[in-house]
């Protein structure tokens, strides 16, 4: 039976947030213990309503921060239970905080947006630079997706292979590290999208479309494809999102 580690000190944590962004300052200062290391893997964080009385702060400002945490695999938000600090933290951490995207929503939203745009680069170049063996192995990540069945996480994981090989196609190194360096973001976003009736279906054949046309060795196509797909999964997202606000 596994043990829950033990809390850490919360004072440094809990002193009242006086800028005027109460909502990136409570996410600034959570992150602030996980990039030193005071949250293991598995720690319960306090409950919203302590950590709005110590931090001086409204209740749906620490929501909105735990929220924004939650969508970037930070921590995970167990109804009933409370927040968690997620195992494999310490690896996406770095670049959560250099880029600053625990801000606050807006930047959560900015991150979809680029991700957006990167994601439609990438396909267009991989278009332009795939050979027969690159399409050969985006279509067996596609294949693994049709496979995957009922099986969510075997479903997830051949549908974040597919984008980052198709960066590795794009052979552009600084696009490829970026998507790489998200990859977090993408499994929460498709994990929280999952329950959204048609993801499955609808994935596979947004897929298709993008292999299909970096196989015809068409840009224009691949990067229209890309970006209807981002479209529609940015909709689930959303979807998903608003379902924990009911």
């Amino acid at each position: 039976m596994s043990t829950q580690p033990e809390a850490p000190d919360f004072t440094s944590l809990l002193r009242p947030v006086v800028r005027e962004s109460s909502v990136s300052e409570v996410a600034k200062r959570l992150l602030d213990h996980l990039s030193e290391g005071n949250l293991k893997p598995g720690t319960r964080l306090p409950a919203e309503r302590q950590l709005a009385d110590a931090l001086g702060v409204a209740r749906s400002s620490v929501r909105g921060a735990l929220s924004a945490l939650d969508v970037l695999g930070i921590i995970e938000i167990r109804p009933g239970s409370g927040s968690y600090v997620r195992e494999g933290t310490s690896e996406f951490l770095p670049r959560a905080i250099n880029w600053g995207l625990m801000l606050g929503q807006r930047r959560t939203q900015d991150l979809v947006e680029v991700r957006t745009f990167m994601e439609g680069m990438s396909a267009r170049l991989a278009a332009d630079r795939a050979s027969e063996a690159d399409v050969e192995r985006l279509e067996k990540h596609l294949e693994r997706m049709r496979e995957a069945g009922t099986d969510v996480k075997a479903f997830i994981d051949a549908d974040i292979a597919f984008h980052l090989e198709t960066a590795n196609i794009a052979r552009n190194t600084v696009l490829s590290d970026i998507l790489h360096s998200i990859r977090a973001l993408l499994q929460v976003w498709m994990e929280r999208a999952g329950d959204i009736e048609g993801t499955v279906s609808g994935t596979l054949h947004e897929h298709g479309a993008v292999l299909d046309a970096i196989r015809a060795g068409d840009p224009e196509g691949a990067d229209a494809a890309m970006a209807e797909h981002m479209r529609l999964a940015s909709d689930r997202l959303r979807l998903s999102l608003r379902g924990d606000d009911e």
